[in-house]
């Protein structure tokens, strides 16, 4: 059987990291896909790529569209309900959405630029997360691969490398992604008793829109020659990462922060 027979909704999905973790579901056998966004173009060539992986197998792949905000209580719920409605549960929730900030000193920064980047990568990210939480306690585990104890559901938040150790000139970025990580290991410990599992992954550098231009190769190039890898990663590489922790094969995996950054934080 698949590794993926319950419904996945991975929110950013319109670009990134995002995008790439929605379309290797579908890849992976994943059938239920709903994605999630605030750019409505992007979700619609998400859900083309998705569409694009059917026919492998013969199977049919459904995706749910649902544009909205995370930063926004009522977007956060709407989505959920959305997903609930047409498919009844949600088995992994892999929460991608985030945002990087203009690139300055914490004495440089005006309330709103921190408020901002905040609202989307904590404070967003942790009410997805405590919806995807209340609407797991709900169901009945999942079955598993091998047949092994399953759970009622997996949540995946991105958090970063920058979580872990700092650079120049993002105090707020780094001090949102740390959040995310502390978020994490909490709730594993807080529900691990409702069969629910929470990790999350800590990518480096990766080839997104986020990292792409002239001015941004600049600023993080020498970033890029700390890792022992000298390279950025790819979106396919951290969605890879988070598959395996949404998957059946890592049911004893909770409260983990899985650093896939080239070895950046090693050196």
């Amino acid at each position: 059987m698949s590794l993926f027979p319950g419904v996945a909704l991975v929110t950013g999905a319109a670009s990134g990291i995002g995008r790439a973790t929605a379309v290797a579901f579908a890849a992976e056998g994943c059938t239920k896909i709903a994605i999630c966004d605030r750019a409505a173009d992007g979700l619609a060539e998400t859900k083309r790529l998705i569409e694009g992986k059917q026919g492998d197998d013969g199977r049919k792949v459904e995706v749910e569209v649902v544009a909205g905000d995370v930063s926004r209580e009522e977007s956060v719920t709407n989505m959920v309900q959305t997903i609930v409605k047409r498919w009844g549960r949600i088995d992994y929730a892999v929460n991608c959405a985030g945002i990087q900030g203009p690139p300055k000193r914490s004495t440089e920064f005006e309330l709103e630029e921190f408020d901002a980047i905040n609202r989307v990568n904590y404070r967003g990210l942790w009410m997805c997360s405590r919806a995807e939480l209340k609407q797991m306690m709900k169901q009945e585990p999942l079955q598993t691969h091998d047949g092994r104890p399953g759970n009622r559901g997996v949540i995946v938040h991105i958090a970063s490398q920058l979580g872990i150790v700092s650079r120049t000139n993002a105090a707020a970025y780094c001090a949102s992604k740390a959040a995310v990580i502390s978020l994490t290991k909490s709730d594993a410990i807080d529900y691990s008793n409702d069969r629910i599992q929470v990790n999350c992954v800590c990518p480096g550098l990766v080839q997104t829109p986020m990292v792409q231009g002239p001015e941004q190769q600049k600023l993080f190039a020498p970033a890029v020659a700390i890792a022992p890898m000298d390279r950025m990663g790819e979106p396919e590489e951290i969605a890879d990462a988070c598959l395996f922790l949404c998957s059946s094969k890592a049911t004893f995996v909770q409260g983990a922060a899985l650093v896939v950054d080239g070895g950046y934080t090693i050196n």
